[in-house]
């Protein structure tokens, strides 16, 4: 590692790191994990830079790591079943998170599986990782129109598949 490379990684994480920690934070209550998924997201970065193609803004490539690592912490937890939700389930989990465990382990999780890859990606992209249509388009490197064409497919696909 040469002392330029930990440099373009310093400021890279001096750049995103407080973003991405105020974003996390948004989506789980405990600060450990989202501790954890930052370390990880920037350790990610460093052995895979070469992911990151040029294309699309750094920040939505970024964010794409962190809410898989973020997701990945969830799927380590004890299945939440749907029922079980409540808003007095945990004093510390937040709401989001309770919602993302029951939607990964529930109807919705089941109907979202039945999806082309292709429509998965906008769905989670959009709705679970919160990312505006530019933003996903970026992160999946399609154009914005393509990604609101998939993501009414996978509203009438998930529709049916709820009914």
């Amino acid at each position: 590692m040469t002392s330029g490379d930990r440099a373009a990684l310093a400021t890279l994480y001096d750049r995103h790191a407080p973003w991405l920690t105020l974003r996390l934070a948004r989506r789980c209550a405990d600060a450990g994990i989202v501790d954890e998924v930052i370390q990880d997201t920037f350790v990610a970065v460093w052995r895979g830079a070469t992911g990151f193609t040029g294309q699309g803004e750094v920040a939505a490539w970024l964010w794409g790591i962190s809410i898989r690592r973020l997701i990945d912490q969830f799927r380590k937890r004890r299945p939440v079943p749907v029922e079980s939700v409540s808003p007095t389930m945990s004093a510390t989990a937040s709401a989001e998170e309770e919602l993302l465990l029951a939607v990964e382990h529930g109807d919705l999780g089941g109907a979202l599986t039945k999806l082309s890859p292709e429509l998965r990606a906008v769905v989670q992209a959009t709705v679970l990782d919160g990312l505006t249509t530019r933003e996903a388009a970026r992160l999946l490197d399609i154009p914005a129109g393509t990604v609101k064409t998939r993501m009414m497919r996978a509203r009438v696909e998930l529709r049916e598949a709820l009914t």
